[in-house]
């Protein structure tokens, strides 16, 4: 005689509630609860930062070892250098982060014209011809000069910032979407491009369109934009018989392997040389004279050898991590100057670092571009810094992060919504303090 089995019924919603969230919902729940968390995006920028500069000065030291014993004897002097740089940068970070928006609006403006007379002092006899490029300036004391390019990024994203926040109810039309931000931005490259460094300009170049498309440029000015980049590009290589010549180098990998295509190799073969978990920090092979500036613009490919895929993997994270903290930053802001500013600073730092990877992976012609907060260098860890300080006053001044340190603070939430007449010539007195 058959037996007849009670039939199991999917359990209710009630009942989920009581046996309890599965793991994987669990885990959910609490990385939703922690992404809620009013200073949460303060704390990604903050954290990402911190350990991309703790590596930095790690691989600083590693890559540059070698070559610092031989021209100095000193196997430290250049990561000695570097920590200055970063107590420098870190407290202009720290005094912007506490600039009130209004201040913090006008230095813009100071900083964009400080920035242009310092590109333009490029090409008096001030001006400094590096490896072919005529873009730093000299300050007076041996072995310090300044990238102006670096810092004019930074202002050329505050600026833009401040410009398009006042025009904001008249952004729906071309002209004022592009004027003045367009011509400004095009002189600032055109001063960079003649000194020589056409890279840092391609890096301008994709920041103010990084720029327009978070203001909400439509696709067709975008694209416009766009055609005019490539025809830019295509002037600055046809041009350049040295530009012309990596990009041959880059077309063919086995032409003049010891010339003009060492670099890029040495490159490649570090980063092959790591595997998966790399040969050991120090280990490094190429930084001991095969792989030209090894502990600027190729850094990446000494980490890749030292850690490894999995090295490669993390830093990629982190890069990563602070890319997406930053949008966060930029979609949460409930005043344009801020989304502007903490969404122009994002860009900059994701551009720049997608660009310095490509030309280490192969993937572009060789250029001289640093790895924002990584490489070697005094100018671009002091300017890639002060854009931190910007990206944390900005996450700062979330309207849950604000509500917070008012309570904290014991007192009123600041009010942050910005009116912009068109037309206006003044930024609004209705907007925070702190």
């Amino acid at each position: 005689m058959a037996t007849l089995t009670p039939s199991r019924k999917p359990p209710t919603d009630k009942a989920r509630a009581d046996i309890g969230p599965t793991p994987g919902r669990a885990v959910a729940l609490w990385l939703r609860a922690v992404l809620d968390r009013p200073m949460t995006s303060y704390h990604l920028v903050l954290g990402s930062v911190a350990l991309l500069l703790v590596v930095g000065l790690m691989m600083v030291l590693s890559a540059s070892s070698v070559n610092a014993y031989l021209t100095t004897g000193d196997s430290y002097y250049y990561v000695k250098r570097q920590i200055m740089f970063l107590v420098i940068g870190v407290v202009g970070a720290v005094v912007i982060m506490k600039l009130s928006v209004t201040t913090l609006r006008w230095v813009a403006w100071a900083g964009l014209a400080l920035a242009t007379l310092l590109l333009v002092l490029t090409y008096t006899p001030l001006g400094l011809d590096i490896n072919g490029n005529r873009n730093w300036l000299s300050t007076g004391v041996a072995g310090f000069a300044i990238q102006p390019a670096e810092f004019a990024k930074l202002a050329l994203v505050l600026w833009g910032a401040d410009v398009l926040a006042r025009k904001q109810a008249l952004l729906d039309r071309p002209f004022h979407l592009l004027v003045p931000f367009l011509p400004v931005s095009g002189l600032i490259i055109a001063l960079v491009v003649f000194q020589g460094d056409a890279g840092t300009a391609v890096v301008l170049a994709g920041i103010v369109a990084g720029v327009l498309w978070i203001v909400g440029a439509p696709v067709r000015v975008l694209a416009s934009l766009g055609g005019l980049g490539f025809l830019g590009v295509v002037g600055l290589f046809v041009t350049s018989p040295l530009r012309m010549g990596r990009l041959a180098a880059f077309l063919d990998p086995t032409v003049n392997v010891n010339g003009i295509n060492d670099q890029a190799k040495a490159g490649m073969f570090a980063i092959a040389s790591g595997g998966w978990w790399g040969m050991g920090l120090g280990a490094s092979r190429q930084k001991w004279g095969s792989l030209p500036e090894a502990h600027t613009d190729f850094i990446f490919a000494v980490l890749g050898e030292e850690f490894g895929l999995f090295g490669s993997l993390v830093v990629l994270g982190l890069i990563g991590l602070l890319g997406y903290a930053g949008f966060r930053v930029a979609s949460r802001s409930d005043d344009p100057f801020s989304r502007y500013a903490a969404g122009g600073v994002t860009t900059w730092f994701v551009v720049q670092a997608l660009f310095n990877l490509a030309v280490v992976l192969r993937l572009l012609p060789v250029a001289g571009v640093p790895l924002p907060l990584l490489s070697y260098g005094g100018s671009a860890l002091i300017g890639n810094l002060l854009g931190v300080g910007v990206l944390l006053s900005c996450a700062r001044r979330e309207p849950a992060a604000r509500s917070l340190l008012a309570a904290r603070r014991g007192g009123h939430q600041p009010r942050m919504t910005v009116t912009t007449g068109a037309g206006s010539g003044r930024p609004s007195r209705s907007r925070s303090r702190g």
